[in-house]
């Protein structure tokens, strides 16, 4: 099984150009240069991470379950991943710790 890291990350990419298409009354409240996801195997927190931890292996990781969980056309409409709070919590934090 290949690993598709351009494919999804240009899925990203594009699912979050989309939302961006939002007018400025509806937009959430996501600083430039970071990004809203979702984050729970059955409940779904929102979290706003740093775009710069997209590109880093151990997100990558959870960016390529998330494509073979949902895809990118998830029905929440943002960006899902499939993992306990706990365990996203602990990663952004190494990553943000390390940027």
């Amino acid at each position: 099984m290949g690993v598709r890291l351009p494919s999804m990350i240009a899925g990203a990419k594009q699912m979050l150009k989309l939302q961006s298409r939002v007018t400025p009354r509806e937009k959430p409240d996501v600083p430039k240069g970071h990004v809203a996801v979702y984050v729970g195997e059955t409940q779904r927190k929102r979290f706003v991470v740093p775009i710069s931890v997209l590109n880093h292996p151990s997100f990558e990781d959870l960016l390529k379950r998330a494509e073979e969980e949902y895809g990118f056309d998830h029905p929440m409409g943002g960006l899902t991943i499939p993992c306990r709070e706990d365990a996203f919590l602990n990663l952004t934090s190494r990553l943000q710790q390390a940027l």
